[in-house]
């Protein structure tokens, strides 16, 4: 058996390709345009349309410049949502700055905690590297975002607008994540030297309280009361002075956390149907709710979703952003690039192969705001709030086509009620635990 590239080989290669009339004209047509373009389905193009059946209304679309926060964007537009709906504002926005500067601060302790919990670890196990590889990054889950809201509540943006660094993230990650593995190198020596177990927790609290200094001088310190003041659609002046954070969400969202459950679609042997599942070591703040999901049928998963806009409420959703999504038009379809026919190739995976063979993941979360429903109550296409400013896709706004929610989506969260009475019962059941490189403890 030949194992090796040799030159006969490859001439072989060669030949075969100039052979064919077709590799040459995709060669030029991709090295001119790049890949993308060349392969763009212009019939899919034609099938974008921005209308639909049931289409919520909402502010200006939001932007999360170059940081990885569309799990908190997308939570916030969830929020704001019913804010402008109690107040009949226009437009409004909460502080996703507040919502980082905390997270980044929990997930500091989360981490630190995580290693103090491994000392016997070997450096090089697999769950040392895993808690090692990114314990600051800007994704998250809902789940953490409740957790989050439980404890510190909301402020509107202009209590705690984007800094230079919430807006660009990446420098800051950098530093934070340094120091906090220097930081794991300290703890295990320590405890290689004996130290007791409360000299460790007291290093511990010092470990965090660097990281709050640096992140109030990148981000700001968060206010402990905040104003409101706006103008509603009447023009009429609306005032509420010295409400805490946790006070302003309660008066002004109004939303019962505890009452919003997890809904995945992960298709693949390892994770039946109507079952709970969680992840090890996923979240953020210690004290929290775990990470939990149910996992259904992609056509319920649908079927909560639709019913909850039907009612007019948005919906939070996590997704693989990246396959077959065209930025231009702002259109998800699988048919966008016509990759098998421009390269001679098929692309055969199922929706499970590409979980278990690490092609696919959630990278994204979003808000569906609308669904095109058919003559038969079937969705067609979804109506997608991003959070990459209005330059993406039509105004900010996206469109989903149903096929590619059938093949990407992995999550949507929903109120209970939603639910039917099988579904519910899947939450008095026991949760099952998935391993912390498990790709359902993805982050958006």
């Amino acid at each position: 058996m030949n194992d090796t590239l040799t030159p006969e080989l490859i001439e072989g290669f060669s030949a075969e390709f100039g052979a064919e009339r077709a590799n040459l004209v995709a060669r030029d047509a991709v090295m001119t345009n790049g890949l993308n373009k060349s392969c763009l389905s212009h019939g899919a193009r034609r099938r974008t349309t921005h209308t639909f059946s049931v289409s919520l209304q909402q502010g200006s679309v939001t932007s999360q410049k170059a940081s990885g926060r569309c799990w908190l964007f997308a939570a916030m537009n969830v929020m704001r949502a019913r804010v402008m709906k109690k107040l009949d504002l226009k437009d409004f926005e909460l502080s996703q700055n507040y919502m980082l500067f905390w997270d980044k601060l929990e997930k500091a302790n989360w981490f630190l905690e995580n290693v103090l919990a491994t000392l016997d670890e070997p450096t090089g196990s697999r769950l040392l590297d895993f808690l090692l590889r990114d314990p600051v990054g800007d994704g998250g889950q809902w789940d953490m975002m409740a957790n989050l809201v439980k404890k510190y509540g909301v402020v509107p943006k202009s209590a705690m607008p984007e800094s230079a660094v919430s807006s660009a993230t990446r420098d800051m990650n950098r530093v934070v994540t340094e120091l906090l593995r220097t930081d794991a190198v300290l703890l295990r020596r320590m405890a290689a030297q004996g130290r007791q177990r409360e000299a460790l927790e007291a290093e511990k609290r010092r470990m965090v309280g660097e990281v709050y200094r640096i992140l109030v001088i990148c981000l700001g310190e968060p206010p402990r009361t905040v104003d409101l003041e706006v103008r509603d659609k009447n023009d009429s002046f609306i005032r509420d002075i010295g409400l805490t954070p946790r006070e302003f969400f309660k008066k002004y969202v109004d939303m019962d956390l505890e009452q919003y459950v997890s809904l995945i679609n992960a298709p693949t042997a390892d994770k039946p149907f109507y079952r709970r599942y969680t992840v090890k070591m996923l979240g953020n703040v210690r004290e929290g709710d775990p990470v939990c999901y149910i996992n259904l049928p992609i056509d319920e998963v649908k079927a909560a979703a639709i019913a909850q806009m039907r009612d007019g409420e948005p919906v939070w959703f996590g997704c693989d952003v990246g396959p077959y999504s065209d930025r231009e038009t702002g259109l998800l379809d699988p048919d966008n690039y016509d990759y098998e026919n421009t390269l001679d190739i098929k692309l055969s995976m199922t929706k499970a192969e590409r979980l278990d063979y690490c092609q696919s993941q959630m990278t994204h979360a979003m808000v569906f705001q609308g669904v095109n429903l058919d003559d038969a109550g079937k969705p067609n296409r979804w109506r997608v709030e991003n959070s990459w400013g209005d330059e993406a896709g039509r105004k900010g706004y996206y469109v989903m086509s149903d096929k590619w929610f059938d093949e990407y989506m992995y999550q949507v969260v929903v109120n209970k009620k939603y639910l039917t009475p099988e579904q519910l019962a899947v939450l008095d059941t026991p949760v099952i635990e998935l391993a912390p490189w498990d790709p359902m403890g993805s982050l958006a």
